[in-house]
């Protein structure tokens, strides 16, 4: 192979790469809307926790022990459920669960699923969450609005 053309290569492949970091980037911890249609009902006892679900609205957090994000992301969720009346956090630790992890699609963690007061998945971050992004969603959740801001 010629230099001009390995280096076109290698250029090309930085190039790819940057984008899709980039990307990335951007994509983890935003909150992206389930659509209603496609939203999911889930109760305690499918992610098999005794911990209880919140009146108004749940934030559902998933976790690994490993997990370098998980506590930060922990901290910030349970702060904002205890300044929330009818908000709860419920952490779901999926280090020796992976069936829950494939039920539920996670693929990277902390993941949150961000759940109404029947218990219906209204919005998923991958990713630690982006504060007011988060906020803002929970508001459109806890006001009724039909779909979630972000």
């Amino acid at each position: 192979m010629p230099a001009s053309a390995a280096i076109l290569v290698v250029v090309a492949l930085v190039a790819v790469s940057t984008v899709i970091g980039l990307v990335w980037k951007r994509r983890t911890g935003s909150v992206a809307a389930v659509e209603a249609e496609k939203a999911d009902i889930v109760t305690a006892a499918d992610v098999r926790t005794d911990a209880p679900f919140g009146v108004r609205a749940t934030l559902l957090q998933f976790s690994t022990e490993f997990c370098a994000y998980c506590p930060s992301t922990r901290r910030v969720l349970g702060a904002l459920a205890e300044r929330t009346d009818g908000v709860a956090h419920v952490d779901v630790d999926l280090t020796h669960s992976p069936d829950l992890a494939q039920r539920f699609n996670v693929l990277q963690t902390p993941t949150t699923l961000l759940l109404d007061g029947d218990g219906v998945v209204r919005a998923r971050i991958g990713g630690a969450p982006k504060p007011t992004e988060l906020e803002a969603s929970l508001a459109s959740i806890l006001n009724g609005d039909d779909r979630v801001a972000a």
